[in-house]
């Protein structure tokens, strides 16, 4: 069957003389660049990828389209850190140019074997508008980092019976002696599947089966993508991304979702026992997050700072999407918890502290800027709605909101001048438990918000593309308040 073809999948390989440069001057001079977020320098951005601690340095990749804000041939783009803080560009990781990759080097995850770490990825082929086909491959970085693809890929040629060409995303990891490569899919009833093979040298792969992840998803998700496994506290966590779920209550209300599940994994009846699932964040612009472990064992996660088939601010500038900060986790009270990495700390300059007391209704301006962390403690809580505005201007303003009368808190971006995403509605909610006092952390960089409440109980993430003179930090509240804060001013923090 011949392949199909159209002129967004081509490669850097492709690019006319001068294209590339004229694509980063195009891009350079944008104000909503972000200073300490991964971010391309033209293009778009979206999946991290074979994120991994190797050989002294961490390892980020992520899907890249060079030639515009839109999703085309996908290749694997690379940086690289000390420090998790201070990033460096390397020449791209992955071109798809071989047969088994025809339309993209599709995501997926990296495991260090013998020394080597191992990068595992989906080669996309397409033989028209719908009807498509998937290979698994490697691609292999010794420790002098030079990344050379298998000579005998794909590892796995196609896909099982029973299931469409959507499959994709592979996540290996090693258990009992053995390796698990997990993939999320799509049967051919049209319904979302993760499914498993297994191998004893990390190369050879025999399809094992689907798992069993004892949740009745509804009929209408159609995939499940981007599936990330790992063990926390003697607990097995499964991260994946159901597309098509619909929204319900405060839940489930993006384009595309991502669910966290605890429990048990039994690789040789393929099931997952589930203690607890709920939706990992609750912001607009979170999605295919990936895990890996750290310098010390930690568990950190990335995450693209994005949404599929949304037309973002920046896309005129020829530009699109970040990845999220890098972010611990943990699990508290039976559920999974996300905090800032320690090694964000690296990025303070300089500090700002003060007290705040809102006797009666009104709102307080503490600071003015951009680029910032802010900690807030409010205690002392006398009214029934109090929070914080970000990026605030007479215009433009990123309103978090505690509700304590209905134990709920917001995040409502509607006020933007650039704003987008509106069918898909201007606010996002999660429950809270508010007593008297609420702890509040933000991370704001540019065009990008990510609040941390609670230390990580909940989480949102926001795109956000304000104008130059939105700059304002207000508190607010309808009633008495009181409210510690500390605004640490933010070094650049990377090389891009």
């Amino acid at each position: 069957m011949k392949r199909y073809t159209e002129p967004k999948y081509r490669t850097i390989y492709d690019a006319k003389e001068n294209e590339l440069e004229q694509l980063r001057e195009k891009s350079a001079n944008s104000s909503w660049k972000p200073a300490f977020h991964i971010h391309p320098q033209y293009g778009l951005i979206n999946d991290p990828n074979g994120l991994a601690y190797f050989n002294g340095e961490f390892h980020v990749f992520y899907q890249w389209y060079p030639f515009d804000a839109m999703h085309g041939m996908k290749h694997w783009a690379h940086a690289k850190s000390n420090d998790l803080v201070n990033w460096e560009r390397l020449p791209v990781a992955l071109v798809p140019v071989e047969d088994y990759e025809s339309h993209g080097a599709y995501s997926g995850a990296s495991l260090e074997v013998d020394g080597k770490l191992y990068m595992y990825y989906t080669g996309n082929i397409k033989y028209g508008p719908v009807e498509r086909s998937a290979n698994q491959n490697l691609a292999i970085m010794d420790k002098q980092g030079e990344i050379t693809k298998y000579e005998n890929n794909p590892l796995i040629e196609g896909v099982p019976e029973g299931y469409t060409g959507h499959v994709r995303d592979p996540k290996v990891f090693a258990r009992n002696g053995r390796y698990y490569m997990l993939l999320g899919a799509q049967r051919t009833d049209l319904t979302g599947a993760i499914i498993v093979y297994e191998s004893d040298n990390a190369i050879d792969w025999t399809f094992k089966g689907e798992l069993d992840l004892k949740i009745e998803f509804p009929e209408e998700v159609y995939m499940l993508e981007c599936p990330d496994f790992f063990e926390l506290n003697g607990k097995d966590v499964i991260v994946v991304s159901p597309q098509g779920l619909k929204p319900e209550g405060h839940d489930y209300h993006n384009i595309y979702n991502v669910i966290y599940v605890l429990g048990k994994l039994d690789l040789a009846s393929l099931t997952f026992e589930v203690d607890h699932y709920q939706e990992l964040e609750k912001g607009f612009d979170f999605y295919a997050p990936q895990t890996f472990a750290g310098k010390n064992n930690e568990r950190l996660l990335f995450a693209w700072a994005g949404m599929g088939e949304i037309d973002y601010p920046s896309d005129v500038e020829k530009w699109a999407h970040c990845l999220s900060i890098p972010r611990e986790l943990d699990i508290v009270n039976g559920k999974l918890v996300q905090k800032p990495a320690k090694e964000l700390i690296q990025l303070r300059k300089s500090a700002k502290a003060g007290d705040v007391v809102l006797e009666k209704a009104g709102s307080i301006e503490v600071g003015s800027a951009l680029q910032y962390e802010l900690e807030l403690d409010f205690t002392d809580i006398d009214a029934d709605r109090f929070g914080l505005e970000l990026f605030a201007s007479e215009n433009e303003g990123l309103v978090l909101e505690f509700d304590r009368c209905g134990q709920t808190v917001s995040l409502n971006r509607e006020k933007f001048e650039a704003a987008f995403g509106g069918e898909y509605g201007f606010v996002r909610s999660s429950e809270l438990k508010i007593d008297d006092k609420v702890k509040v952390q933000v991370f704001a960089d540019r065009s990008i918000a990510e609040v941390f409440i609670n230390d990580g109980e909940v989480v949102f993430t926001a795109r956000v593309f304000p104008e130059e003179e939105s700059k304002g930090i207000k508190i607010f509240a309808d009633g008495k308040i009181s409210c510690k804060y500390e605004k640490h001013e933010l070094a650049q923090g990377n090389s891009f």
